[in-house]
């Protein structure tokens, strides 16, 4: 659909209807941003997760996270039930009936792990004014740096994924999120829930080579035996091996919200496992700053402000000139009167 200048402010003007707002919004969305070729991702693999959450213990240590109690586990166990300023890895459970068998949707069960998927344009690096959010332009990897940072926690409310998490009990908060464990990266080290999983269900590697890895594992037959990599891609520590499950026909994270650098697969729908699946192919970020770079370039935005300010400028003028009118009449009436 093209837009030209005309037909945006008959649109801006007049006002549409939700679809009308749908297909004004698509074309005025800018172009995608494409992936780092040498972007560094993860492939989460919900069947081989035994959900034995290594990985959240690992994530604890490596970033020195502190414990979160919940429930009749306090003090006892660090047990977080979600992402939060004290968490940024977790794993969670679908479940459904009698949960008789892992990774069936009906009366079955199975993990999902929740942390940042590290998007392709991620939201939270557009809406950040002052660019405590970033994404590296070779590994693709975001990064919240907190000497930056100002609180306004924009990013948790652009994140189509939940992710990053404000320290709410602290007296001086900051953003809490995964960073993919960069830090370890500087070192020639992996990830630490990659590098703890003791089935591959979370694999590290660039993120083409993922790609083809699931595509691999969806192209076998369920109940197959199949040799899987443990910790990165490539490496050389001894594989897992199990039978392939009966996998829902998709890699979650290609395409969706403009890609993403951690991808899923399951044999339970994406949805079950907590994962949006009713959201474009494009990001968020393409349409919002499409349209404000559209207002900007044609300055639709000052003009209407300008409006909007005389508007309110003559209204109280013609409301103080009522105003002295009403005062005079009233003195001559009294004058009259007296």
């Amino acid at each position: 659909m093209a837009l030209n200048r005309r037909d945006f402010l008959k649109i801006a003007a007049a006002g549409v209807g939700a679809a009308g707002a749908a297909d004004t919004a698509k074309a005025l969305q800018r172009g995608p941003k494409p992936m780092p070729p040498e972007a560094l991702g993860m492939l989460y693999d919900s069947t081989l997760c035994i959900g034995c959450k290594a990985c959240v213990a690992a994530c604890k240590e490596a970033n020195d996270m502190p414990p979160e109690h919940t429930g009749q586990a306090e003090a006892i166990w660090d047990t977080p039930v979600e992402l939060s300023g004290k968490t940024l890895n977790v794993i969670k459970v679908y479940q459904d009936g009698d949960m008789e068998q892992k990774d069936r949707e009906v009366n079955g069960y199975a993990f999902v792990k929740r942390h940042c998927l590290h998007c392709v344009d991620p939201s939270c690096v557009s809406v950040c004014p002052v660019s405590a959010m970033t994404k590296d332009p070779l590994t693709g990897i975001v990064e919240h740096h907190a000497d930056r940072c100002i609180g306004c926690r924009y990013c948790v409310e652009g994140c189509p994924f939940a992710v990053p998490k404000f320290e709410y009990n602290e007296a001086f908060g900051q953003i809490q999120k995964c960073q993919f464990c960069s830090h370890l990266q500087a070192k020639g080290q992996i990830p630490a829930c990659c590098d703890v999983c003791p089935t591959g269900a979370s694999l590290f590697g660039k993120v083409s080579d993922l790609s083809e890895e699931a595509r691999r594992r969806l192209a076998g037959q369920a109940g197959e035996r199949y040799v899987f990599t443990r910790g990165e891609l490539g490496g050389d520590r001894p594989p897992h091996e199990a039978k392939l499950a009966d996998y829902i026909k998709d890699i979650y994270g290609e395409k969706q919200l403009g890609g993403v650098q951690v991808l899923y697969l399951s044999a339970v729908p994406f949805e079950k496992l907590g994962l949006p699946t009713n959201v474009p192919e494009y990001s968020y970020a393409a349409i919002a700053e499409g349209i404000q770079h559209t207002l900007y370039k044609w300055m639709i935005a000052p003009a209407v402000l300008l409006v909007g300010l005389l508007y309110v400028v003559r209204r109280n003028l013609g409301r103080r000139g009522e105003a002295g009118n009403e005062s005079g009449a009233d003195q001559s009436s009294d004058r009259g009167q007296s």
